[in-house]
Parts: C-alpha cells; sequence; structure tokens
C-alpha cells in the first residue's frame, strides 16, 4: 500500500495538494493525530474497501500531538507499506501575503503577527522537511500549477491526461445532470418503427447496421471525433481531468446506443481514456 503522509507550512497548499491526491484516487485524511495513524495504517491494510493508496495531512494545528509524529514515523517504516512524506513549503514573503488577503490568524501565532508564526512553524518542521520524498515550494504557483505538479509526482500512468465518460441517454426521462455536452440522435431514423427491431437494442447487430448505415450518422461520428481530440488539450489546460459526453435519443435503447458504442470505440482507438454507460437501456427493454 502507498502511505503518503502530507505536511508543510501553513499557507504552503497543504489541503489543495491533499484534495489532488483524493482526485487521483487516494483514500485521504485530514488532520489525524500522529498516534493514531499506525493503527489507521493497519485497518486501512487489513480492507477490503480501501484502495491501495492512502494519503494522511499531519500539521502544527494539532500543537505539542504533532511532536510525536517521530516516532510515528518510524514505526510506519517497519510496517509493510510504501511509506512517502509530501512537505509542501513557500518563501516567508509568500506566506504572510496569503494570509492577509484570506484575513486569517496564523495557528501557530500566539501574538497574532503573522511572520512570527511562519518563523516558528518553520523551526517546527524542519527536521520532517528534511525527511521528506518530495519537497514543492509553492512560492510561484497557484492551485492549477500545484495540481499540475502533484499529478507529475503521483499520477499513474493510466490516470494522466482526459477522462472522456460517455453516457447514452433517453430524453423522455431528462438529461444526464453532470453531463458537459449533449448530443441528439433524433436526426437518424428510429428502429422503433422498423419491423422487427422494436424489442432490439444497440447493441445487437441488426440496429447497429440499419442506425450506421445513413450518411448524416458517419459525418456526425467525424465530426465528433475531431472536436473531442482538437479539445481535450483545453479542457485540460483549464484543469478540468474528465469531459462528460451525453449520447442521447427518445428512449436511450436504440440510436444513442449504437452511437455512444461508436464513439467509445472510435476514441478509445485514438488512445484516449473512455468509459462508456448506457443510462436507460435496461429500463425501454423492461417495458
Amino acid at each position: 500500500m502507498k502511505f503518503t503522509i502530507v505536511t508543510g507550512l501553513s499557507g504552503a497548499g497543504r489541503s489543495s495538494a491533499l484534495r489532488r491526491l483524493e482526485d487521483l484516487g487516494y483514500y485521504c485524511v485530514d488532520n489525524l493525530m500522529p498516534e493514531l495513524i499506525p493503527q489507521f495504517a493497519r485497518l486501512c491494510m487489513q480492507s477490503q474497501h480501501i484502495r491501495d493508496k492512502v494519503a494522511v495531512a499531519v500539521d502544527t494545528r494539532m500543537g505539542d500531538f504533532f511532536d510525536s509524529i517521530y516516532t510515528t514515523i518510524d514505526e510506519l517504516k517497519c510496517m509493510d507499506l510504501d511509506l512517502d512524506i509530501l512537505f509542501l513549503d513557500a518563501s516567508d514573503a509568500v506566506l504572510v501575503k496569503r494570509f492577509k488577503e484570506v484575513r486569517r490568524k496564523h495557528p501557530v501565532s500566539g501574538s497574532g503577527e503573522i511572520l512570527a508564526g511562519v518563523h516558528l512553524e518553520r523551526r517546527k518542521l524542519q527536521q520532517i522537511k528534511d525527511m521528506a520524498n518530495h519537497v514543492i515550494d509553492t512560492s510561484s504557483y497557484n492551485v492549477m500549477k500545484l495540481r499540475q505538479m502533484i499529478d507529475m509526482m503521483y499520477a499513474e500512468e493510466g490516470e494522466k491526461g482526459l477522462l472522456v465518460s460517455i453516457i447514452s441517454f433517453g430524453y423522455k426521462r431528462g438529461i444526464p445532470l453532470d453531463a458537459d455536452m449533449v448530443f441528439d440522435m433524433r436526426f437518424i431514423p428510429n428502429p422503433f418503427y422498423v419491423e422487427g427491431m422494436r424489442h432490439h437494442s444497440g447493441l445487437e447487430p441488426d440496429v447497429r447496421d440499419f442506425v450506421l448505415s445513413f450518411e448524416p450518422t458517419k459525418f456526425f461520428l467525424d465530426e465528433l471525433i475531431t472536436i473531442v481530440e482538437k479539445l481535450a488539450p483545453c479542457f485540460i489546460s483549464e484543469d478540468k481531468n474528465q469531459l462528460v459526453i451525453g449520447i442521447g435519443c427518445t428512449g436511450g435503447m436504440h440510436r444513442s446506443v449504437v452511437m455512444a458504442e461508436e464513439l467509445f470505440r472510435l476514441l478509445s482507438d485514438q488512445g484516449l481514456r473512455v468509459t462508456l454507460e448506457h443510462r436507460d437501456i435496461n429500463l425501454e427493454k423492461n417495458r
């Protein structure tokens, strides 16, 4: 199991880093007391439901409890897991500026002076910074740049790039709420009215061949593939890691299913990460 401890200076982006790890499939817990971490790790290793990537954020907000982190790290090193420490840092000037912008008190500054809190926290965290596998200085980063850096360090090969999720659906049951793009297949003649096809779905060869036999169908598929290929880098540059495409027809059983299947096949052939769901196909078949 990959077990990552996320720590660093307050205001350096620790929470944003933890959220990004969660997006990458990590089971994440924020601000867990160090003495509880080894037991938590054991529970994760024994669980059939926890994924094989876990991240825990610890920081100086817990006061004297933080001092036991080094004993905890020694204990974790003796366990059967891949231990990793990620440390988020930034310059004093940047940290002061960030705290002033959000008008928050520094968590370890008893006097209320931000810079004094930064200096105190920096001294307290120096030892764990020296132990870290990865140190990211976020002084010149915005949130998007930090996410990109986390992706470079922690995303597995299959998790990189844009994920295209294709959903076929029937308009009679509404458009998928999370769709980014929606395309209407009702310009294609409806197999529902063709003898012998009414009770067949778009997964069956006769319906598929019928739907794909029309020139507008072929034109649509060619144009949509081009659109997705050209826009994918734009979505990625805007830090969007998933594109949901809704393909609809009247009931969600015939035309939309065929077109979603074809789109899935063609995009997969282009090397994109693609998932496919037929939302309403069984609802229609069971009518």
